[in-house]
C-alpha cells in the first residue's frame, strides 16, 4: 500500500521554502517545518499525529529530501 501522506519537494517559488503536503488525495497546505506538518495532520484528524514517526515509509513519502529538508 502506498503511503497516505506525501510531502512534495521544497517549493522553488517561495523565498521561505516550504513543502506541499497531501493526505490521501487532499492538499493540506504548505508546511515550512515539522510543526506545520504535524498541525496539518492534527487538523485532518490523522491518528497519532503528535508522535508519528516522520521517517516511517509506510506512512510518509518524502520527495526531494527527508524530514530535515524544508527549503531548497
Amino acid at each position: 500500500m502506498d503511503p497516505r501522506i506525501v510531502i512534495h519537494p521544497p517549493s522553488p517559488d517561495d523565498p521561505h521554502g516550504g513543502r506541499r503536503v497531501h493526505y490521501d488525495s487532499a492538499i493540506l497546505g504548505l508546511a515550512r517545518g515539522e510543526s506545520d506538518l504535524r498541525e496539518f495532520l492534527r487538523r485532518a484528524g490523522f491518528p497519532g499525529w503528535e508522535d508519528a514517526d516522520l521517517e516511517d515509509p509506510g506512512l510518509f513519502r518524502w520527495e526531494g529530501g527527508g524530514p530535515e529538508t524544508w527549503s531548497e
